[in-house]
């Protein structure tokens, strides 16, 4: 978007868990942005039940050192239910983006799935978030049905980065994706790094279709947040390139199946339920490193991250990027170095404001439906059925001899394509 548009913004599922946002753009006109996430397949019994990850990460460890506590995380998306019994004191005051009926309160399911994936109590049956010692600030912004039935602000998007720059959240949650560059959100979350936050998006869910490269996750400060599987595996759908930073479960993980908030549904998270989860990882390293910068706890979650054996220091996968998120690495068992405090791990150049640990106090401003069932074809955007190379996201020596995620026993792996490890990005530039 470039300031001043005002053209109505065509809005449509291109890959996502639902329709999700358009946002009009310089010499383009509309793009679609969607919320990123998958359709639900049935309803779920019992939904804590189906939190797989939570045991594979070895939540119960992690939590007697660090729940999240003191950590504030924006999220924008569809809102949040404050009233669903495991966000019950876990949601704090928002900002309305749409600019609609100045509430947050969520017209879609998408956004309060995610908010109890970061910061839920479990509470009533529901599900328990890998943080939740960590606060919700909801920021709303549309999606298509949204839009359909009101008049809502052009730059909700961009608008809600900078807000939740202003404000006391450390951690910036994007659970969207555009194939189009937006100029006023690209500044937007310049913006936000100015400020030392931490910002995530989610790569998007067309990895087996035309892979472009989405937004926010492509912009230089965003953190690119890929899909795993239960088995290790880079899920299907997840989008793959140079703007992959790192990876988290995904796959057979509930959700809210729809605003009526009556029951959740089984299915695949896309990788929105990826990069809640690895803003809940952050906020779990924050809260154990309270004197840390958004540099530092970044840093150690690269380093942190479940590899293979064979994973050549200094590469960096264009399917997991730096790897599968471990917060138990990082905070039981010490593995990463926080490293230079004003340098973004990212970029490996200084960042605008230093990082510094003060930045993010409180300003006086308030605050799809995919098919993923089946593999890329042979030739298609590059890839081969045989180029698999495996990396095991195992824990490093010393770490009780385990893997790092392991279901029944079976070692998890991550599919990378082209026969070999991917090789030194060269890091986006704008």
């Amino acid at each position: 978007m470039t300031a001043g548009m005002s053209q109505v913004r065509k809005r449509s599922g291109a890959y996502g868990l639902r329709s999700g946002p358009l946002f009009a753009v310089a010499m383009i006109g509309a793009s679609a942005i969607v919320m990123v996430g998958a359709a639900p397949a049935a309803v779920a019994a019992d939904s804590q039940s189906k939190q797989w990850y939570l045991d594979a990460m070895r939540a119960d460890e992690i939590w007697k050192s660090a729940t999240g506590e003191g950590i504030k995380i924006a999220l924008i998306d569809t809102g949040v239910n404050a009233s669903v019994p495991s966000l019950k004191g876990q949601v704090l005051k928002g900002l309305d983006a749409t600019e609609t009926d100045g509430t947050t309160d969520d017209y879609d399911g998408h956004g309060t799935t995610m908010a109890e994936l970061i910061a839920g109590t479990g509470e009533g049956g529901g599900l328990r978030g890998l943080a939740p010692g960590a606060k919700i600030i909801p920021m709303r912004m549309a999606n298509k049905e949204f839009e359909e039935r009101h008049k809502s602000n052009t730059f909700d998007n961009s608008n809600a980065i900078r807000a939740a720059a202003d404000g006391d959240a450390k951690i910036i949650n994007m659970s969207i994706g555009s194939v189009f560059v937006d100029s006023a959100e690209k500044e937007a979350v310049e913006y936000a790094q100015s400020k030392g936050k931490l910002v995530f998006a989610a790569v998007g869910n067309t990895g087996h279709k035309d892979n472009k490269p989405g937004y926010p996750a492509n912009y230089p400060e965003v953190v690119g947040v890929a899909a795993s599987d239960r088995d290790g595996q880079v899920a299907k759908y997840s989008q793959h390139g140079d703007f992959v930073d790192i990876a988290a479960p995904a796959n057979d993980i509930p959700r809210w199946c729809d605003e009526t908030f009556t029951k959740y549904c089984d299915g695949d998270g896309g990788t929105s339920a990826a990069t809640a989860l690895a803003s809940a990882s952050a906020a779990l390293i924050w809260s154990a490193n309270p004197d840390w910068t958004a540099n530092q706890v970044l840093r150690v979650m690269f380093e942190s991250a479940g590899r293979g054996d064979d994973w050549k220091p200094g590469t960096v996968s264009n399917y997991l990027g730096h790897g599968i998120v471990r917060p138990n690495a990082a905070i039981n068992r010490g593995i990463g170095k926080p490293g230079d405090a004003d340098v973004s791990p990212l970029t490996n150049e200084r960042t605008t404001a230093g990082g510094s640990s003060d930045a993010g106090a409180p300003s006086e401003k308030p605050s799809s439906d995919d098919d993923a069932s089946s593999p890329p074809k042979p030739g298609a955007d590059g890839a081969k059925e045989t180029d698999k190379d495996t990396a095991n996201a195992a824990e490093d020596a010393g770490d009780d001899s385990q893997l790092g995620l392991i279901l029944g026993g079976v070692a998890v792996f991550a599919v990378l394509a082209g026969g070999t490890f991917a090789v030194v990005r060269k890091r986006r530039s704008a």
